[in-house]
């Protein structure tokens, strides 16, 4: 009986010892490089989406006077009938469903007027770092383009990425920061 007590006591102390050991390891208290292997990890911070409710209180960091110069820079390139921007869903660079006839109907305009040279211009809004809305523009641009040469279109096709920081559209609103999160087509002769 004596013997019984000893296991059940000597058991249950075991147990708690492992369970205070994994506690430990789990709350970061375990080996070096377990903390270490922690410690190197970067995590890219969550860009959130602005509420209508808080587009007053976003800043943009255009002054008057260089909206005027950017839209005027944007308006740059031949106009060809009309090409439309194509739009993209908020933080995503896969065309949309919706935009896959405006990038067809694009397609076909450039086609028919016989235009040799475009540049697709990727956007974004203004949530999130210049530098991770430059990517985000760049992947926009390339994944246009490549579904433009899928459809067969033979031109020479350049893309660039102005991020949030040559937007087309200047209002805190939902409206225009989805202008924004696009690709503009500029025909170059």
């Amino acid at each position: 009986m004596r013997q019984a007590r000893y296991f059940i006591v000597f058991g249950t102390l075991a147990i708690t010892a492992l369970l205070a050991q994994g506690c430990a390891t789990k709350s970061g208290a375990g080996t070096g490089h377990e903390r270490m292997a922690q410690e190197e990890r970067v995590g890219e911070p969550a860009i959130k989406e602005i509420s209508p409710s808080d587009l007053g209180v976003a800043t943009s960091r255009t002054s008057p006077s260089m909206r005027t110069e950017l839209s005027a820079r944007n308006a740059t390139g031949l106009t060809v009938g009309a090409l439309m921007d194509i739009l993209f869903d908020f933080d995503r660079d896969s065309i949309r469903v919706d935009a896959l006839p405006v990038v067809e109907a694009n397609a076909r305009r450039l086609k028919e007027d016989g235009v040799t040279r475009v540049l697709l211009e990727g956007r974004g809004d203004e949530v999130g770092t210049s530098a991770y809305n430059i990517v985000l523009g760049e992947r926009r641009a390339k994944n246009v383009k490549s579904y433009l040469q899928q459809l067969g279109l033979s031109v020479d096709l350049k893309t660039t990425s102005y991020g949030k920081d040559r937007p087309l559209c200047f209002q805190h609103t939902n409206d225009c920061m989805q202008k924004n999160r696009s690709v503009h087509f500029v025909v170059k002769e």
